[in-house]
């Protein structure tokens, strides 16, 4: 049965897959209108220097196609900025308001920005935080205010407030969504991330997320589950 339409906003170009592909290809297998923005080009993705960061930049646009086509979205945009120069501007802002303004989710996906680091040997990407501060913003107040981004009234882009909002790589889940039988999509949607995922590291994230999602399915009784920090919104 198909419900309202759903809106990822993440920092980079392969940043949903990981984070919340299986959630984003069940929806879309359910019907929904999924949508993905991504905040950055990705044209730092790679720590060989000699690297053309004009090339990769087009390379990455291209990966997010294609990754689309496996999850079965209905649309993707990825913002002109630098892979590590977003901030929490009001031209981002503007950005991501007006998608949510012109796709109307009932859910906006973002990553948590309260998470600063994952065990005792990760520091999460500052952008990737920076994404879920940015992206909440603009869902409150602005997105629904008719006196923020009011440029784009006239665009036919009228207010819009989002029903929840779903926090990914967060340290405090409440929710934890069943994505038994998605994992397979999930795993070969980040596979067409050919730049990022190219030799070893590929055979990590298959072996990786299928058991992370597995420790997530094991709360609530089920083979696989992605978990998120769900916010749900007063009107």
């Amino acid at each position: 049965m198909a419900v309202g339409p759903v809106l990822a906003s993440f920092a980079h170009p392969d940043d949903a897959e990981i984070a919340a592909g299986g959630t984003l290809a069940k929806f879309a297998d359910q019907g929904r209108e999924v949508h993905l923005l991504v905040l950055t080009n990705g044209d730092r993705g790679s720590n060989d220097p000699s690297t053309d960061r004009a090339e990769l930049e087009r390379i990455r646009a291209e990966e997010v196609v294609d990754a689309g086509r496996v999850l079965g979205l209905a649309g993707g945009r990825v913002l002109d900025i630098h892979d590590g120069d977003l901030r929490n501007t009001d031209e981002v802002r503007a950005e991501i308001v007006r998608e949510i303004r012109r796709v109307r989710p009932e859910i906006v996906l973002t990553s948590d920005p309260t998470a600063r680091f994952f065990d005792d040997n990760y520091i999460n990407h500052r952008d990737h935080r920076t994404a879920g501060d940015v992206t909440l913003d603009a869902v409150f107040p602005d997105a629904g205010n008719p006196l923020f981004s009011s440029e784009q009234l006239g665009a036919g882009l009228a207010p819009w407030s989002a029903s929840q909002v779903w926090l990914a790589w967060t340290l405090e889940p409440n929710h934890d969504e069943d994505v038994t039988g998605y994992m397979a999509t999930k795993v070969e949607a980040l596979a067409r991330h050919r730049s990022q995922v190219e030799g070893d590291l590929l055979g990590y994230f298959e072996e990786w997320l299928p058991k992370d999602a597995a420790a997530a399915g094991s709360r609530i009784d089920v083979e696989h589950a992605e978990s998120f920090h769900v916010l749900t919104l007063e009107d």
